[in-house]
């Protein structure tokens, strides 16, 4: 638990420190004050003056400083002659820096300059000091530093205040440091795990420092902790401010904003006499007072702009340096109040979680061996969430395993009750029945489908779900996730789904949707459905031989959604209700759509896996269906009349082996927008009338083996976006192509054209070597030119059997394009105009076989993939890819070096060239000393020796150490290289490779996973190199720990060596050299104490934060220590 938490509310020992001359003052002012201290009832420690004896002051006096919640400094005319005192006051100065004690300073009768500037009495006190202490000046620089700091502060001058009358002046102070004391720090929480991480995420926001007024927001769903943050911001930031005040629990107090107005009021003017006649007169109160003074204002839990009208948070009505914090769950309240920046609170990641959940369940930091995994089911099932894992922490302390298990098997059919009361708020917040069914709708059976999909069918049922599913995003109570799809919290889903049970637990039938499994079969094979229910999920296994009757929906005449995958039904469709708007059902049994089914409002419909053999016998007009997903129905042959589907918008077809022909009527579908026909592999051509889908953005046709040629007028579609034709005979791509402006993303890898005119020899050699199979067909025929294609963002043309002189020349004229896949063709070079790509970020040539130089690249790359290019013998120079993050070369046999990449290392994160065995030792010497960045990626290259400059080695997977202690220098990181071979030969290596560190001085284990990816592995030694920071790991000087590397069960780790690296050097020399150097970075070996230097390159051991500029940086080895016996009460902390 992180130290900048700390003291909470009750911590302190004392209220007071008093610190003093004891000659000047004692027995004169520094008695009356203590005593006045003591009458207002405040807890003051005062040092007896035996204690003071010597230059040390003594460990209980420091306990007492750092146990202080204020510090008070009496400065008299001989305070700078004791060494005593001045020991004192830099171990306050220290509390203050660490703990956040308030000093504050008082003049007692002298110059508060002489005391900042150390003159008069102070400069003759230093003199005495520097003469006596001439071997450790270290210690009087201190004391120099803790006056000057201490004398800045806002404190009393006896000589300008209350007249110099004492009496007075001593009330002023007692008055002030009474307030202070009384300003009680928050509670945060029993066990503050976490809350570290996000206080510094809040914290960059807040800009502290900027004069401007500044309103920052706290988001996230109930339970999340955004209150317990908020408490933690306001204790470590309220006396910076010269009002503070921590309004909480708003929306509970919203029918007594009276009461809100009156507090913080009293915050402002320090009165608790506040006497307000109405709500609008406390606004304009508010309205003249909040200018006055500097203020930290903290609003939790609002969910309403009335709170915050009530309150006066108006930007101009707030005095200069002000900060207004509001936590809440409901986005579009920020976005009304115009915030300066929303701070999103997250889960839990499953280290944190584990920990918080294993205070509460165990009072300790880790769970126990026995209920370890029982554990990590708990936190699974929390998904994050700390009131959750409090709450369920809390109710399992202390119970036995078999309790463990019947709960965790309760919490997967009821919630816990703590936790869906805490999260219903959210639910009851909203004030429109609409957006309660919606809620409903999504909770129960729409988790993880694409937005717009469930709009559509949320809309049929007119539930107007742009604004609804709007405002459940904005309150936190869904989100989005990848490809837009709606996304919630299994606790928020979990408690959705209570909500529909709550009233009638044991009568299913009752439910307004059914989902819970077993509830739907009982209803359905008693058939005891009823008026009730709106949506009914069940979703049986593939081949489940379970049969119902379509007589149990008869009397659910509400019914609008309808799952049933893989449900065979006996019965008249009649009986299903005319309000479905969605029927899901994967393998429907039968070989048509009955005429008895009422299809009438239906927007969607997904029969994947169905037997249909053809759609309908009788057509009908379904003027409200949008989706229709008839994918991998093997037995249809036949398409609809779509002149009955005028609407329809998303068009699957995947996967339908047999069917042979579209519908000539696909072309009126004016509306549709998505058309995927992957893998129909009996369809041999798109109809005439298939340039008229004037709406059409998706077009995939992969798969489709007899599908050799695109319409000629495929120019016409020019909405098109997508066109994906992979893996198709595709001989020609017409030249109208070149018209669809909007097309942004185009892919042909694996077509390759017809094939040629061949002697039955050469098929046969073609099956024995790849390379003359690519040479039996002859390329793709691309337009000659491939202007207007300016959005083009992704070219795919991998495995199309491109030679020279096959890619158009004018490809530079892409303006737009972003990646670029020309892999597994037969090209010796690529045009030159290819460096004209100005947005290209990611170019691919990895097996290309021919390729033997690679020409300039444009300047924006970030990836380059040329792997398995076994003719490769040159590069153009790299040095002006300034962005280069990702370098894949691997097995380049003929490949010596690179020119430039030199010039990349500090930005470059991954390098692999496994296998370029004709690169010389030198260019692998400057690659490894000089590539600079940390985290994941690394470097891979052939090698059989960890390099002579880790003076750290050992063999095996494994190496011990004892941290060094050095003076002035904080561990930043440390750079890992090990030897590794494997049993298999160029194929890419299926485990992540890990990095652990046992610290047994701490008793932890930390695991770094993973630290690379895509392996190639080879039966020859290779070198891997990394950075890894220690701010995951945590090591600190002497700790002694073993450092184990772990690159999977496929390969063998035979050497490991490691350097430490500081962020400062390890001795003067090094400081010396600094001063005199150009270069930024150097290398410390401290086997011979010189200096390594190439190019201002080689040797450099920085950058453990591609941004980091906090200064220089350097590689530091100690010497082999022997292994120590490992603690089996380790804690495990997977990182």
């Amino acid at each position: 638990m992180a130290d900048e938490l700390r003291p909470q509310h009750g911590n302190w020992t004392y209220d007071v420190f008093l610190s003093f001359r004891g000659e000047d003052t004692r027995k004169n002012f520094t008695d009356h004050l203590y005593y006045a201290f003591k009458d207002a009832g405040i807890n003051v420690f005062r040092d007896d003056p035996e204690l003071e004896r010597g230059e040390d002051i003594s460990s209980e006096l420091e306990r007492a400083i750092e146990g202080s919640k204020v510090a008070v400094v009496v400065f008299s005319e001989r305070y700078a002659e004791s060494g005593w005192c001045l020991e004192e006051l830099v171990k306050i100065m220290e509390c203050r820096r660490t703990l956040r004690q308030l000093v504050f300073p008082i003049f007692y009768n002298v110059d508060p300059s002489y005391v900042r500037k150390q003159k008069d009495e102070f400069e003759e006190a230093f003199v005495k000091h520097e003469v006596r202490y001439f071997r450790d000046i270290d210690r009087v620089l201190k004391w120099r530093m803790a006056l000057t700091e201490a004398a800045n502060l806002s404190g009393w001058d006896l000589r300008n205040i209350a007249n110099g009358h004492e009496a007075k002046f001593i009330r002023l102070i007692v008055e002030k440091v009474s307030k202070e004391v009384n300003s009680k720090y928050l509670f945060i929480a029993l066990y503050p795990v976490g809350i570290e991480s996000r206080l510094k995420l809040l914290l960059s926001h807040l800009h502290i420092g900027s004069n401007d007024v500044r309103f920052v927001g706290i988001l996230g769903m109930g339970g999340l902790g955004k209150t317990t943050v908020a408490k933690a911001l306001y204790n470590q930031l309220y006396h910076n401010f010269e009002a503070k005040c921590f309004l909480s629990n708003i929306k509970a107090e919203t029918s007594n904003l009276i009461h809100l107005q009156k507090q913080l009021l009293s915050s402002i003017t320090n009165s608790t006499n506040i006497n307000l006649g109405n709500i609008d007169q406390g606004i304009a109160v508010l309205q003249e007072r909040l200018r006055c003074k500097r203020l930290l204002l903290i609003l939790d839990d609002v969910d309403d702009l009335s709170q915050l009208t009530a309150l006066a948070t108006t930007r101009d009505l707030f005095a200069s340096g002000s900060r207004i914090i509001i936590t809440t769950r409901d986005r579009h309240l920020l976005n009304q109040l115009e915030v300066d920046e929303i701070c999103s609170i997250d889960e839990m990641d499953d280290d944190e979680a584990l920990e918080l959940f294993s205070w509460h369940a165990f009072r300790n930091s880790y769970p126990s061996e026995t209920f370890h995994q029982l554990s990590k089911q708990v936190i699974t099932y929390c998904g994050g969430l700390p009131l959750a894992l409090e709450v369920l922490g809390s109710f399992l302390f202390g119970r036995s395993r078999e309790e463990w298990e019947d709960t965790l098997k309760k919490l997967k059919k009821i919630p816990n009750d703590q936790i869906q009361k805490k999260l219903k708020i959210s639910f009851d917040g909203l004030n429109d029945h609409t957006y309660k069914d919606i809620f409903l709708d999504v909770s129960c059976f729409f988790i993880g489908m694409e937005r717009n999909y469930v709009e559509q069918i949320l809309d049929g049922c007119g539930f107007f779900p742009r604004i609804g599913i709007s405002v459940l995003l904005q309150r936190c109570l869904l989100t989005i996730g990848d490809k837009n799809r709606l996304m919630m919290h299994d606790l928020l889903r979990d408690m959705g789904r209570e909500i529909v049970r709550e009233n009638f637990p044991k009568y299913p039938e009752r439910h307004s949707r059914l989902f819970l499994h077993e509830e739907v079969l009982s209803v359905l094979t008693r058939q005891k459905g009823t008026d009730a229910t709106e949506g009914l999920s069940l979703k049986l296994p593939r081949f489940s031989k379970q049969k119902l009757s379509t007589k149990a929906f008869n009397e659910m005449q509400k019914l609008r959604l309808l799952q049933l995958n893989f449900v065979d039904v006996n019965g008249d469709f009649k009986h299903i209700s005319e309000e479905i708007r969605w029927v899901c059902w994967h393998g429907f049994p039968l070989k048509f759509l009955p005429k008895e089914f009422h299809m009438d409002k239906l927007v969607a419909m997904d029969l994947r896996y169905s037997q249909i053999r053809f759609f309908w016998k009788e057509s009908k007009f379904l003027k409200n269906l949008k989706f229709l997903n008839l994918g991998h129905s093997h037995y249809l042959t036949h398409t609809p009349n779509f002149s009955k589907l005028p609407n329809l918008e998303i068009l699957s077809l995947k996967d339908c082996k047999n069917l042979i022909e579209l519908h000539p009527t696909i072309g009126e579908l004016k509306a549709l927008i998505s058309l995927n026909l992957k893998d129909c592999k009996s369809l041999n051509s798109l109809p005439n009338s298939f340039s008229n889908l004037k709406s059409l953005q998706t077009l995939i046709i992969s798969g489709c083996s007899k599908l050799n040629s695109l319409p000629e007028d495929l120019g016409e579609i020019t909405s098109l976006i997508t066109l994906i034709a992979d893996n198709t005979p595709i001989q020609k791509i017409p030249n109208t192509i070149i018209n669809l402006k909007n097309l942004k993303y185009l892919s042909l890898c694996g077509c390759k054209g017809s094939p040629s005119k061949s002697s039955f020899s050469s098929m046969i050699w073609s099956w024995i070597s790849p390379k003359k199979l690519s040479q039996n067909y002859t390329s793709i025929l691309l337009p000659s030119s491939l202007q207007g294609l300016n959005s083009l963002r992704k070219l795919c043309l991998k495995n199309c059997n491109l030679s020279n002189n096959t890619i158009p020349k004018d490809i530079g004229s892409l303006s737009s394009l972003r990646e670029l896949d020309l892999s597994e063709n037969l090209f010796h070079s690529l045009p030159s105009t290819i460096s004209g790509l100005l947005k290209l970020e990611t170019l691919l040539l990895d097996n290309c076989p021919e390729l033997q130089f690679i020409p300039n690249l444009p300047p924006h790359l970030s990836s380059l993939y040329a792997s398995n290019c076994t003719s490769l013998e040159r590069t153009s120079d790299l040095s002006n890819v300034k962005k280069m993050g990702s370098l894949s070369m691997s097995n380049c046999p003929k490949l010596m070096e690179i020119p430039g990449l030199d010039k990349l290392l500090d930005s470059i994160r991954v390098i692999h060239m496994e296998g370029c065995s004709n690169m010389s030792n030198s260019f692998k010497d400057t690659i490894l000393q000089g590539w600079t960045v940390s985290g994941f990626g690394g470097v891979c290259l052939p090698g059989k020796e960890v390099p002579d400059w880790f003076a750290y080695k050992d063999e095996g997977h494994s190496i011990f150490l004892e941290l060094p202690q050095y003076n002035n220098s904080n561990l930043e990181g440390f750079i890992v290289c090990i030897v590794y071979c494997s049993c298999f030969n160029n194929t890419v290596s299926t485990d992540l490779p890990s990095l652990s560190v046992i610290n047994y001085t701490k008793s932890s284990i930390t695991t770094n996973k993973p630290l690379t990816n895509d392996v190639i592995m080879s039966t020859q030694d290779h070198l891997w190199q990394g950075h890894l920071s220690n701010k995951a790991f945590k090591m600190e000087p002497g700790d002694e720990v073993e450092i184990i590397v772990d690159f999977g069960a496929e390969i063998t780790v035979k050497k490991i060596g490691i350097s430490l690296v500081f962020d400062k050097y390890v001795d003067q020399t090094m400081l010396e050299f600094a001063s005199t150097s150009n270069d930024d970075d150097v290398v410390v070996d401290n086997q011979d104490e010189n200096v390594s230097e190439k190019d201002g390159e080689v040797g450099s051991k920085r950058g453990f934060d591609e941004n980091d500029d906090e200064g220089l940086k350097n590689s530091y080895q100690i010497p082999k220590r022997l292994k120590c016996e490992i603690d089996s009460n380790m804690k495990i902390d997977e990182e």
